[in-house]
Protein backbone atom coordinates (compact mmCIF):
# COMPACT_ATOMS: atom_id res chain seq x y z
CA UNK A 1 0.00 0.00 0.00
CA UNK A 2 1.21 3.06 -0.48
CA UNK A 3 1.98 5.70 2.33
CA UNK A 4 1.67 9.49 2.68
CA UNK A 5 4.91 11.45 3.27
CA UNK A 6 4.85 14.93 4.17
CA UNK A 7 5.68 16.36 0.65
CA UNK A 8 3.48 18.42 -1.84
CA UNK A 9 3.75 17.64 -5.53
CA UNK A 10 3.67 21.07 -7.37
CA UNK A 11 1.94 20.48 -11.23
CA UNK A 12 2.72 23.81 -12.84
CA UNK A 13 3.78 24.82 -16.61
CA UNK A 14 4.53 28.60 -16.09
CA UNK A 15 8.20 29.28 -14.42
CA UNK A 16 7.03 32.36 -12.92
CA UNK A 17 3.99 30.74 -11.28
CA UNK A 18 5.90 27.60 -10.16
CA UNK A 19 8.72 29.72 -8.39
CA UNK A 20 6.32 32.17 -6.81
CA UNK A 21 4.11 28.95 -5.46
CA UNK A 22 7.23 27.49 -4.29
CA UNK A 23 8.42 30.48 -2.66
CA UNK A 24 5.13 31.03 -0.62
CA UNK A 25 5.35 26.93 -0.06
CA UNK A 26 8.82 27.37 1.76
CA UNK A 27 7.08 29.98 3.67
CA UNK A 28 4.07 28.35 4.79
CA UNK A 29 4.83 24.50 4.56
CA UNK A 30 6.56 24.11 7.21
CA UNK A 31 9.98 22.75 5.75
CA UNK A 32 7.85 19.72 3.98
CA UNK A 33 9.48 19.09 0.61
CA UNK A 34 7.86 20.23 -2.99
CA UNK A 35 8.45 18.13 -5.88
CA UNK A 36 7.82 20.26 -9.11
CA UNK A 37 6.56 18.91 -12.67
CA UNK A 38 5.64 20.74 -15.80
CA UNK A 39 2.54 18.89 -16.94
CA UNK A 40 0.34 16.20 -16.40
CA UNK A 41 1.68 13.91 -18.02
CA UNK A 42 4.85 13.90 -15.87
CA UNK A 43 2.11 14.39 -12.51
CA UNK A 44 1.42 10.92 -13.27
CA UNK A 45 4.67 9.44 -13.88
CA UNK A 46 5.97 11.17 -10.66
CA UNK A 47 2.03 9.75 -9.17
CA UNK A 48 2.63 6.18 -10.56
CA UNK A 49 6.06 5.82 -10.14
CA UNK A 50 6.57 5.27 -13.93
CA UNK A 51 9.13 6.17 -15.89
CA UNK A 52 11.85 8.88 -15.00
CA UNK A 53 9.99 8.50 -11.36
CA UNK A 54 9.69 4.74 -10.82
CA UNK A 55 12.43 4.87 -8.47
CA UNK A 56 11.41 7.47 -6.57
CA UNK A 57 11.11 7.35 -2.60
CA UNK A 58 8.06 5.90 -1.09
CA UNK A 59 5.78 7.90 0.05
CA UNK A 60 2.48 9.74 -1.51
CA UNK A 61 1.88 13.59 -1.55
CA UNK A 62 0.29 15.29 1.27
CA UNK A 63 -1.11 16.97 -0.88
CA UNK A 64 -1.13 17.92 -4.97
CA UNK A 65 -1.64 21.12 -6.57
CA UNK A 66 -2.70 20.83 -9.95
CA UNK A 67 -2.99 23.41 -12.70
CA UNK A 68 -5.19 23.14 -14.87
CA UNK A 69 -4.20 24.52 -18.32
CA UNK A 70 -0.96 22.57 -19.13
CA UNK A 71 0.65 21.51 -22.45
CA UNK A 72 0.75 17.05 -22.60
CA UNK A 73 -2.24 16.65 -20.38
CA UNK A 74 -4.29 19.19 -18.83
CA UNK A 75 -5.25 19.21 -15.12
CA UNK A 76 -8.31 17.76 -16.28
CA UNK A 77 -7.33 14.43 -17.53
CA UNK A 78 -4.88 14.26 -14.09
CA UNK A 79 -7.40 14.75 -12.25
CA UNK A 80 -9.79 11.86 -13.95
CA UNK A 81 -6.61 9.22 -14.05
CA UNK A 82 -5.98 9.77 -10.38
CA UNK A 83 -9.37 9.75 -8.72
CA UNK A 84 -10.66 6.57 -11.49
CA UNK A 85 -7.39 5.06 -9.37
CA UNK A 86 -8.15 3.08 -6.75
CA UNK A 87 -4.63 2.99 -5.48
CA UNK A 88 -4.61 7.08 -5.77
CA UNK A 89 -7.42 7.95 -5.28
CA UNK A 90 -7.62 9.43 -1.50
CA UNK A 91 -4.89 11.36 -2.83
CA UNK A 92 -5.80 14.93 -2.12
CA UNK A 93 -5.81 17.32 -5.02
CA UNK A 94 -5.80 21.03 -5.09
CA UNK A 95 -6.35 22.79 -8.42
CA UNK A 96 -4.52 25.95 -8.61
CA UNK A 97 -5.16 27.83 -10.85
CA UNK A 98 -5.70 31.45 -12.92
CA UNK A 99 -9.02 30.31 -13.88
CA UNK A 100 -12.26 31.50 -12.58
CA UNK A 101 -14.26 30.30 -15.51
CA UNK A 102 -17.54 28.50 -13.28
CA UNK A 103 -17.05 25.93 -16.02
CA UNK A 104 -13.74 25.30 -15.12
CA UNK A 105 -14.69 24.94 -11.69
CA UNK A 106 -18.00 22.51 -12.47
CA UNK A 107 -15.77 20.73 -14.18
CA UNK A 108 -12.97 20.41 -11.82
CA UNK A 109 -15.17 19.51 -9.00
CA UNK A 110 -16.84 16.60 -11.62
CA UNK A 111 -13.42 15.46 -12.17
CA UNK A 112 -13.23 14.67 -8.12
CA UNK A 113 -10.45 17.46 -7.25
CA UNK A 114 -10.74 17.91 -3.19
CA UNK A 115 -10.73 21.89 -3.73
CA UNK A 116 -10.35 24.60 -6.01
CA UNK A 117 -8.52 27.79 -5.39
CA UNK A 118 -8.05 30.44 -8.23
CA UNK A 119 -5.10 32.13 -7.70
CA UNK A 120 -5.39 35.84 -6.24
CA UNK A 121 -3.46 38.44 -8.38
CA UNK A 122 -2.62 40.01 -5.30
CA UNK A 123 0.90 39.03 -3.99
CA UNK A 124 -0.37 39.75 -0.15
CA UNK A 125 -3.85 37.63 -1.29
CA UNK A 126 -1.97 35.09 -2.44
CA UNK A 127 0.39 34.82 0.22
CA UNK A 128 -2.50 34.73 2.51
CA UNK A 129 -4.60 32.12 0.38
CA UNK A 130 -1.21 30.07 0.02
CA UNK A 131 -0.56 30.12 4.11
CA UNK A 132 -4.49 29.10 4.99
CA UNK A 133 -3.41 26.35 2.22
CA UNK A 134 -0.26 24.64 3.83
CA UNK A 135 -2.39 25.15 7.06
CA UNK A 136 -5.10 22.89 6.20
CA UNK A 137 -3.79 20.53 3.92
CA UNK A 138 -0.13 20.15 5.72
CA UNK A 139 -1.39 20.47 9.93
CA UNK A 140 -5.48 19.93 9.98
CA UNK A 141 -6.15 17.48 7.69
CA UNK A 142 -6.52 13.85 8.42
CA UNK A 143 -5.70 11.71 5.21
CA UNK A 144 -7.09 8.73 4.55
CA UNK A 145 -6.21 5.90 6.55
CA UNK A 146 -3.80 3.30 3.94
CA UNK A 147 -6.60 0.70 4.61
CA UNK A 148 -8.54 2.78 2.15
CA UNK A 149 -5.75 2.85 -0.35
Amino acid sequence: MPSRSHHILLVEDNPDEAALTRMALKRYADGAPVEHVSDGQQALDYLFRRGAYSKRPEGDPAVVLLDLKMPVMDGFAVLAEVKSSSAMRHTPIVVLTSSTEPSDLMRAYAAGTNAYMAKPTDYAEFLGAMKHLCAFWLQVNAPAPSALQ
